[in-house]
């Protein structure tokens, strides 16, 4: 069953660009790596660095992309996870796929996980890292696009993933406070702030966790 979802037309966040011939320095460059196949003057002589061997240097990472949704009067929306006990409440959405950009996920994951089918445009709310610990051995790099506010209509229909998760619950945010470990709750909270001011957030203590 699909339902078209657009984020809520009031909410969003926008970004100001710069002027069309402003450049900044690649990661790359900016670390004093010049593309494969170049020299190399940093410390320790020249050397040429092909991308596969340059590629097992750098950082490992996984993604994700999640989707926020609340109610009317702005209490957010969490699936209770079937298989994670300590991370119980959920936001929609899941990790992303080889071939995948973020918004490609958030839209899959909320229709396997919900039945809704996402229309856009995709309006960012945050970014998530966290670094590798022992429950993860990766980084986590993630995004939280807007999802816009449900009618009682609307979360009435929600169809879950049996597999996944077993109940839709809404709450004031923080009676949410009690049922998440605290830096899952520290990140909702971020999530409602960016909503309220329109403002996106930045989340990067998310260290050695998956979503």
């Amino acid at each position: 069953m699909n339902r078209d979802l657009s984020p809520a037309a009031e909410i969003g966040t926008t970004a100001s660009a710069g002027p069309p011939d402003a450049r900044l320095a690649t990661p790359a460059e900016a670390d004093g790596i010049v593309s494969p196949g170049a020299r190399s003057e940093r410390a320790g002589g020249p050397s040429w660095v092909p991308p596969e061997q340059y590629a097992e240097t750098v950082m490992k990472a996984t993604g994700f992309a999640c989707v926020y949704f609340t109610n009317e009067e702005d209490h957010p929306l969490q699936l209770r996870s079937v298989y994670s006990s300590a991370h119980p409440w959920q936001l929609v959405g899941g990790t992303m796929e080889h071939g995948e950009r973020p918004w490609q996920t958030a839209v899959r994951e909320c229709q396997e996980e919900t039945g809704f089918t996402l229309a856009g445009p995709p309006r960012l709310l945050a970014t998530v890292f966290g670094l590798p610990g022992t429950e993860w051995p990766y980084s986590t790099m993630g995004v939280i696009f807007e999802g816009g506010r449900l009618t009682d209509a609307q979360i009435h229909s929600i169809t879950l993933d049996a597999d996944e998760h077993n109940e839709v619950r809404i709450l004031p945010l923080q009676e949410w406070k009690q049922l998440m470990p605290s830096r899952d709750f520290a990140r909702l909270i971020t999530v409602a702030e960016a909503r309220r001011t329109g403002v996106a957030a930045y989340f990067d203590s998310q260290d050695g966790e998956t979503e």
